[in-house]
């Protein structure tokens, strides 16, 4: 490997929404070596297998199909 080209890789705690903590190595940029992601395997709808996002999707058709003009 060439000397100086390569990002720092370090020690980084995931910490996902449900409280779990996975420590793991990384070239993620931290200030405090804490990286908590917005979405998981604990809260993505695939994951879950919740329709939340497809029933959100057919009240906005919904509402754009009672208000659009004729």
């Amino acid at each position: 490997m060439k000397a100086g080209i390569h990002p720092d890789y370090k020690e980084v705690t995931v910490l996902l929404s449900d409280g779990t903590q996975i420590k793991t190595r990384s070239t993620l940029d931290t200030k405090d070596g804490l990286y908590k992601p917005e979405v998981d395997s604990r809260n993505h709808p695939f994951y879950t297998k919740s329709s939340n996002f497809t029933s959100k999707a057919g009240r906005v058709d919904r509402f754009k199909r009672m208000y659009e003009k004729k």
